[in-house]
C-alpha cells in the first residue's frame, strides 16, 4: 500500500503516518525503487491500533509502550493493566479539574448581572 492507501485504511492522515514512522511508532516503511513508501497490512493494523489508543486519550509515549506490549506475545497482562490504570487515574484527575473549573465558571456567571454596569464578578474572580 502507498501512504494514501494506508492512511485511508487506518483512518490516520498521511502526515500523521509519516510522523508515527519518524518517531518509531511504526516500523520504517519499505521504499520502492521510485522512492515512495510502501506499507504492509501489518503497518495498517498497527496504525488502527494507534488510532484507537489515541481515541482513548493515551499519550504517544504510552502508545509506544502499548504497541510494544501488543506485539510481544510473551508479555504479562499486568504490564498492560498498570499502564491503562495509570492513564485512567490521570483522566479522572483531569475530569475533577474540569468539574472544578465548570463549578467556578457557573458561580461567576451566575453572580454577574450581565448589564450595562461596569462591575463584573467574572473579572473580579479572575483578578483574585
Amino acid at each position: 500500500m502507498n501512504i494514501g492507501e494506508v492512511a485511508k485504511v487506518s483512518g490516520i492522515n498521511s502526515k500523521m503516518v509519516r510522523h508515527y514512522e519518524s518517531i518509531g511508532l511504526i516500523p520504517k516503511a519499505f521504499r520502492a525503487e521510485s522512492g515512495y513508501r510502501v506499507y504492509s497490512e501489518s503497518d495498517a493494523h498497527i496504525l488502527k491500533f494507534v488510532k484507537k489508543a489515541r481515541n482513548l486519550g493515551f499519550p504517544l509515549q504510552d502508545i509506544k509502550k502499548l504497541v510494544s506490549l501488543w506485539r510481544n506475545k510473551s508479555r504479562a497482562s499486568s504490564q498492560v493493566k498498570a499502564l491503562a490504570m495509570h492513564h485512567l487515574k490521570d483522566m479522572e484527575t483531569k475530569i475533577q479539574e474540569l468539574q472544578a473549573m465548570v463549578s467556578t465558571l457557573k458561580h461567576l456567571t451566575k453572580n454577574c448581572h450581565g448589564d450595562n454596569r461596569p462591575d463584573c464578578p467574572i473579572l473580579t474572580g479572575l483578578e483574585d
